[in-house]
């Protein structure tokens, strides 16, 4: 257990509009989510502006120290949709109009209005990509070495997770269990701190607090996460134990 393979990925979210606010961003909880059923960790995530330079940098620098580096948003056909012509660049590679995705996005605009010039620029990828399914809109996904860049419209993403699934490799998906308690987080920091540590001895094991402020008083929910079900579960009982121990009532599932 001590040894297990532990995957990793990072994502790239590109855009303005999610800098400055106008738009909040919906894919990171999604791709974390997707990532972690497929036994892949989401280790780091990054915002960048619409600027080629900046992408460069992110997509080096993460794809090099990660598994995977996926990317949302920017691939569009308007003149700021400059994704995939930072990421060819960061790969050294040349731009192309991938056929498959031509005839794809041909068929689609068969009958609205046609494939312009401007729809068409939806078909272009780093040279040597492949192409990831988007059956919801026609413009596809692109996979190119390690690197898989996707719509920044939510669904879309989903969509094109969903075309991904079970081709990734990966580890055993992380499990977890909550339990909840009525006291401040700081009362019980410590007991966080050995309860997790005793258990790293035995496996790969976290311990996260998620303190809040309700009906007047204040609690937390005490999340334990682990590839090893039997660990995670051995975990949390150790820990309510603990605070049931020193007079607290625990909610198990979580408050």
């Amino acid at each position: 257990m001590q040894n297990e393979r532990i995957w990793t990925a990072a994502l790239v979210v590109i855009g303005d509009e999610i800098l400055s606010g106008r738009t909040q961003d919906k894919n990171i909880a999604q791709v974390a989510t997707w990532l972690g059923v497929q036994g892949i960790r989401l280790a780091e995530v990054r915002v960048v502006a619409d600027d080629a330079k900046a992408i460069v940098e992110a997509v080096n620098t993460l794809r090099a120290r990660n598994d995977y580096l996926f990317t949302t948003g920017g691939i569009g056909p308007t003149h700021d949709d400059i994704t995939i012509d930072s990421i060819a660049e960061a790969l050294g590679v040349g731009v192309v109009h991938h056929p498959k995705a031509m005839e794809t996005l041909t068929r689609y605009y068969e009958t609205r209005g046609g494939l312009s010039e401007t729809r068409a620029r939806m078909a272009r990828v780093p040279e040597g990509a492949d192409l990831i399914e988007n059956r919801l809109s026609g413009a596809p996904g692109i996979r190119i070495g390690n690197v898989f860049i996707m719509a920044g419209v939510p669904h879309i993403t989903a969509g094109m997770l969903d075309a991904l699934t079970g081709t990734l490799e990966g580890g055993r998906p992380v499990v977890s269990e909550t339990i909840g308690c009525w006291v401040a987080e700081s009362e019980v920091a410590d007991l966080l701190r050995s309860t997790e540590k005793d258990f790293r001895d035995r496996g790969e094991v976290a311990i996260g607090s998620y303190p809040f402020f309700r009906d007047g008083k204040v609690g937390a929910n005490f999340v334990v996460r682990s590839p090893d079900a039997g660990l995670a579960a051995a975990c949390v009982a150790e820990l309510a134990k603990a605070l049931e121990a020193g007079g607290r009532s625990v909610v198990q599932g979580g408050i």
